[in-house]
Formats: C-alpha cells, sequence, structure tokens
C-alpha cells in the first residue's frame, strides 16, 4: 500500500530522495514505533531533564553532582576579607599570589570575590 502524501513515512523517504520505492534503513527512525519517538525528548535539554535519578539535578532541590562545596579554613577566610577590604576586584597577579599563598586554585579565588561582592551588594542595598 502506498502511503499518502505528508505522512511520516513518505515525507522521509521523500527527503532521501528514494520516492518511496526502497524500505527504510535498519535502525532508522521508521522502524522505531511512532510511540516511542512521541514519548523520546525533542531537546538535549528535554534530554537531560528526563534522566535517572542520580545525574543531572537532584530532584530535592540541591547541586548537580560535581566537585564538593569547598570549605575555607579561619585563616583563608581573614586573608580572602583582608585582599577585599584592600579592593573589592582583584587582578591577575593578586590572585595567583593568594591561590599560592592559601593553597587554593585561581578559580577558588575568582569564585569567592564574586560571591563576596554580592554578599557586599545585599548588605548595602539592605542598610538603605
Amino acid at each position: 500500500m502506498e502511503k499518502g502524501p505528508f505522512s511520516v513515512e513518505w515525507l522521509a523517504q521523500s527527503s532521501r530522495g528514494t520516492g518511496g520505492r526502497q524500505s527504510p534503513a535498519v535502525g532508522s527512525p521508521l522502524q522505531t514505533p511512532l510511540s516511542v519517538l512521541a514519548a523520546a525528548p525533542r531537546h538535549r535539554e528535554d534530554a537531560f531533564r528526563s534522566s535517572s535519578p542520580g545525574q543531572g539535578a537532584q530532584a530535592d532541590g540541591g547541586a548537580a553532582p560535581g566537585r564538593p562545596r569547598t570549605k575555607f579554613s579561619a585563616a583563608q577566610l581573614r586573608e580572602l576579607e583582608r585582599s577585599f577590604r584592600e579592593q573589592r576586584y582583584i587582578g591577575a597577579g593578586e590572585k595567583r599570589r593568594l591561590a599560592a599563598a592559601l593553597n587554593l586554585s585561581q578559580s577558588q579565588i575568582k569564585t569567592w570575590f564574586q560571591n563576596r561582592r554580592m554578599k557586599f551588594k545585599r548588605q548595602t542595598q539592605d542598610a538603605r
């Protein structure tokens, strides 16, 4: 039986230039039942969201699995706060110096300064 124009099968075959005369290739979408295709995520973001438990963002609102939260020591916080009081935006040289002195990565220093600036902004806005 010939498939009517604009059916899924007809469009797939015509886009391959077969004119509907060849059977679909093994593993092609035409051999997959339509119910499976309809239930499959259409975008990468949807596929990520529908991943199995334990992957991606956790359902309980927690952070995605990966690097654990850095717990800064009191000495590290004192030095970071001292540096922040001197200058809110850290330069590359100071970032390298702090990272070496505090045994932290430059990314951790950069992120701490970003977070500290946001905390400072919230505190100054609340004071108004």
